[in-house]
């Protein structure tokens, strides 16, 4: 049995004021693992731009223009 169908045997077992308290529950760490995933990312990029204020510029913005003739 695949977990998603053993999980809703289990609240499909519970009173209905208890199943409203699943619901909260699994809105609360929904909420968290997007915050998680949200902070992952942050600090992933912190971490791969660490040291680069300190890098001389290599191009200016002069140098990113295309010029068309």
């Amino acid at each position: 049995m695949v977990l998603s169908e053993r999980i809703q045997e289990y609240i499909n077992k519970l009173p209905l004021s208890f199943q409203e308290e699943v619901l909260d529950y699994l809105e609360f760490l929904l909420a968290k693992a997007e915050r998680e995933d949200k902070e992952w990312l942050r600090l992933s990029l912190t971490s791969a731009m660490r040291g680069m204020e300190d890098e001389p510029e290599l191009y200016t913005i002069a140098d990113l223009k295309v010029k068309y003739s």
